[in-house]
This record gives C-alpha cells, structure tokens and sequence, in this order.
C-alpha cells in the first residue's frame, strides 16, 4: 500500500489482477498502527485463557454468533461432517443510540475480566473498518465504477472483527482448524496468518499455501462481492488445515475483518460485469443483504 497514494491506478490494477486470478492478495505496508493490533490480540489471548464458564457467559444462543463468544465446537464448514476446530469472539459495528440498523445489529458484549478489552477491540475494529474502505475504493478503480462507488454502501456495514482462537490440535483430532469454506461477505482482511495452515484452491483445484510475509495482510473476496460481480472476482474457497506434529502443540490466533454491505443493500448484479461470455448468472435473485447473511448463517449452523 505504499504505493496507494503515489500509483493508484497500478495498485488497483495489481489488487484486482490478484483477486480475479485467485479471489486472494496479499498487501503489505497496510499502514495499520502495530500496538493497536498487539493490545487487541493480547486481550483476546487473555479471554480465550479464561476457565470455560467464564468464557461461556459471553456466549449468545441463537443469535448467530454475531457479538460474544463462539464456543469452541460449534461452527463448521458448510455440508461439513465435523466441526471447525476453533473458538472465536465478535465484536461489531456501535450503532448511534435509536439508529434504524438496530433492529439488524446487536449489541456488543464486553467482558469485565480483561481490562482494556473493549477500547482495544473496538479500536481495532475501526483501523480495520477504514483500511476496508481504503481497498475498496481500489476494487472500485479496478471494476470502472468510480472509485467511490462502495462508500455509502458499506458506511454502516453490518460487519465484525472475530478474534480466533485455535488450539493445540491432538493427533487425532475429529476434523480440520477450518473446514473448506467461502466467505460471506464483501471482503475480508486477515491479520495473523504468519502460522502456517491457511490455503486456497486455484482455478485448477490444487490447495495453495498462503504464507505471508510477517505482518502482511491477507485480503479475500466474498460472496456478496463475488454474486454483485456476476464472478468477475471469485469468492475462493479456502481453509485452515491442522499443524504438522511439531507445530501440533502451538495454538493459533489470528483475526479476520468481516466487511458487510449496509443490512438494507440490495445485492444486484452490476450492468457492467454481463456480458455475452459472462450472462448474469443472477437474472431475477436480487437479495437484500441481511436476508443473504441470514441464509448463509444457517448454512454453517450459527442459526
């Protein structure tokens, strides 16, 4: 990203090639402020290490996972057999007090054992939020919108910042860190996939280590921004394989932003992504994004 304000245009032609190639990139130089991330990580380090009564006050059934805890053993890969072998806490957008999108987002929870954990969280959640919007407007370069294309419909995004925690992984451990999966929504920026495990499959179907250099950020197309592009950027599947033995013993954290559009966005193919080599795959499906979240959630068993 250094060169975001120097070469726009042969930055945003680099991002798009890499997601329309593998639905992926890799962006160093993301600017964000290193002690915020670290206060953020080292908070939820310290929840996960809380006794697991502690932790489970802070777990909110049938709400879909969307603030608190997800207990470890609860989410999976859509048409999975096992569940993903992770915990994870979600912090989401703080609406103004009486905002209509409340009726979309909950509350957030904060848990009174770790000191700091709210600020820091919710100072990370903003830093990413921003760089989120930052892309995007690269996206939008790329895909000859107007590069402000995407900013009054994700201002108040219904998205989260999940603090992942996965543990040592036994050496016969029932499933995988992360089933194979797509994400939900717009984009997602991931911090902390230094350790090894996250992979993609190409348009080949082989499995792609993505290993990062240390601090960089991983990027990825979801499928709101996958079916708004009739596919011109791929929402990949992707997944977390478990450690080799010598690593088995280490947990691993990592925290990936969710970026949702508005809950009231209609998702609609862009005019300008139909063609005769690419008809709208969608012809008649627009969907709300809250209805679209709402469907996926159910897929993957959070509600």
């Amino acid at each position: 990203m250094a060169r975001y304000d120097t070469d726009f245009q042969g930055f945003s032609d680099e991002l798009g090639a890499s997601f329309r190639t593998y639905g992926f990139a890799v962006v160093a130089d993301h600017g964000l402020d290193e002690t915020v991330i670290e206060a953020a990580l080292a908070d939820a380090k310290a929840f996960f290490a809380l006794p697991e009564e502690v932790k489970r006050a802070y777990h909110m059934p049938g709400t879909g996972g969307a603030r608190g805890l997800t207990p470890f053993g609860v989410e999976a890969a859509k048409d999975a057999k096992t569940v993903d072998l992770k915990e994870f806490w979600h912090t989401g957008r703080e609406l103004p007090s009486g905002h209509a999108y409340a009726k979309y987002m909950r509350a957030n929870l904060w848990p009174t054992e770790v000191e700091g954990f709210r600020d820091h969280l919710y100072g990370m959640f903003e830093a990413l939020d921003a760089l989120g919007r930052k892309l995007l407007r690269a996206i939008a370069r790329y895909l000859k919108l107007g590069d402000a294309f995407f900013e009054d419909k994700v201002e108040l995004g219904n998205s989260v910042l999940r603090m992942l925690h996965y543990p040592p992984v036994p050496a016969d451990a029932p499933g995988v860190r992360a089933g194979a999966h797509e994400d939900i929504n717009v984009i997602t920026l991931l911090l902390g996939a230094e350790e090894a495990g996250l992979q993609l499959k190409d348009a080949n179907g082989e499995w792609l280590d993505i290993a990062p250099p240390p601090g960089a950020l991983v990027v990825n197309i979801g499928d709101m921004l996958q079916r708004l592009t009739n596919h011109v950027l791929p929402s990949t599947t992707h997944r977390v394989v478990n450690p080799a033995p010598e690593r088995r013993g280490f947990a691993r954290y990592s925290t990936p932003f969710f970026l949702h559009f508005n809950p009231d966005f209609l998702i609609e193919t862009l005019p300008s992504t139909i063609t005769p080599e690419n008809p709208d795959r969608y012809v008649g499906k627009a969907i709300m994004a809250e209805d679209f979240l709402t469907e996926r959630l159910k897929e993957i068993r959070l509600l």
